[in-house]
């Protein structure tokens, strides 16, 4: 029997559809990459937008006719709010938790014949995955999150913050890079608050710079990143370890989510635009070469046009390598939830619209200040006649060359530059 994977969301989702992988291929099950052939169907839900919510729906009545002519097993997991999993209940076969991930071939015995019950981890981060690249890792060093911005629903869907051992995460990425890999991809909804708790909180101790400095210590040729980021924990220490390690790439994601203090009070994320964007200064001084990215939310509930332009300047004084942006949602109990959503749709695609241009401009101006210069670039694959890649800043490159470099890292000298890629040459 095959598998087939719909991961929406963040790359957390994707680390869990490779430990979920793991136990299916456990089982004598294989993975494809059609919904068409596949026997089961697996979505990694998102519950933060909305919009991600309204495709589970648009996909499951696809789905549901689909059964009436074969057998199909559906599956929902992933970050989902208890009032979605209310309303999806009877329209999937199978719900479970990801924290349950053991106990999924118990789980699926009454829809398909499991011989085999290994035993599998209690805890499902520990549980080997099965990665879907041969040369980039994607490593949860924690899931949940303690903060509770008003707008998210992560703390309802993935509870509070849970960290790993930084033995385990080491051994882990010790596998890896013993397989080839090229790229380690530390995961976390706050990863600078990675071995804290609120309660336990000891500000001498440096847990995420700890680890940071154990995973470079690592032989081997490979690079470092780690999402994402909270501006009131990304300290000035962690930027100047970030600076002064090898194999830790030089790229910050780094989440404004609005550019005006008021909304940001609103959002519970205690910072000011103020220190964030002296943040942001510093990042740029300490680390020479870096890309900034963020997240932006337009039309956050009673956000003001003077409010949303305090958001454009921001994105203008910050000159940002990416945003990726979202025009609010309520999701249902969220403390925004409770918030009139008062901003109309056809302004916030107009905001959204504005922001995107603010951006693209930034991304473009960056861009330019490479042209000319060779960059090291691990190949992602080919698309059509040419290869794309990415850069240690996690800038597409695309280039054109009769070898086959995916899963390597190769010179390129970029020679043209666009507003989302670069263009060069092999040097």
């Amino acid at each position: 029997m095959k598998y087939f994977f719909l991961i929406l969301g963040c790359q957390m989702n994707t680390a869990d559809a490779e430990r979920i992988s793991s136990v299916l291929d456990s089982l004598g099950l294989t993975r494809c990459n059609s919904e068409k052939e596949a026997d089961i169907i697996i979505i990694l839900a998102c519950s933060v937008r909305q919009k991600a919510v309204d495709r589970i729906f648009g996909k499951i009545n696809k789905w549901q006719k689909e059964k009436k002519k074969r057998n199909l097993i559906t599956i929902l997991t992933g970050c989902v709010l208890e009032h979605d999993k209310n309303k999806l209940k009877d329209r999937f076969d199978l719900i479970f938790h990801i924290e349950e991930l053991n106990k999924l071939p118990a789980l699926l015995k009454p829809y398909l014949p499991v011989k085999r019950s290994d035993k599998f981890p209690s805890d499902y981060l520990c549980l080997p995955p099965s990665p879907f690249s041969s040369f980039v890792a994607n490593i949860p060093i924690m899931t949940g999150c303690d903060n509770y911005c008003t707008y998210c629903a992560v703390p309802y869907t993935r509870g509070r913050e849970r960290s790993r051992l930084q033995k385990e995460i080491i051994n882990e990425i010790k596998t890896y890079i013993k397989k080839g890999f090229k790229e380690i991809v530390l995961l976390g909804q706050n990863v600078n608050s990675y071995g804290h708790t609120k309660s336990q909180l000891d500000k001498d101790n440096k847990p995420f710079i700890n680890l940071l400095k154990a995973v470079d210590n690592i032989p081997g040729k490979f690079w470092v990143h780690f999402i994402s980021n909270h501006p009131k924990d990304m300290t000035y220490d962690l930027v100047k370890t970030v600076s002064n390690l090898k194999k830790v790439c030089p790229y910050i994601h780094l989440p404004l989510q609005s550019g005006d203090n008021q909304i940001i009070k609103k959002m519970n994320r205690h910072y000011t635009i103020e220190n964030y964007i002296k943040l942001v200064k510093f990042i740029k001084k300490e680390i020479p070469g870096v890309a900034i990215t963020t997240d932006i939310i337009v039309g956050f509930p009673e956000e003001t046009k003077k409010q949303f332009n305090n958001s454009l300047a921001v994105a203008k004084t910050c000159q940002y390598d990416m945003a990726y942006l979202a025009q609010y949602s309520q999701r249902p109990g969220t403390v925004a939830s409770k918030l009139e959503d008062n901003v109309p749709k056809k302004e916030k695609v107009r905001r959204e619209e504005e922001l995107t241009e603010i951006i693209r401009e930034s991304v473009y101006k960056n861009n330019q200040k490479l042209i000319g210069t060779v960059q090291e670039v691990l190949v992602d694959g080919k698309k059509g006649q040419y290869f794309y890649g990415r850069t240690k800043t996690r800038k597409v490159v695309k280039f054109e060359d009769n070898q086959d470099h995916t899963g390597q890292f190769i010179k390129i000298k970029i020679k043209q530059a666009e507003p989302w890629k670069l263009l060069g040459e092999i040097k």
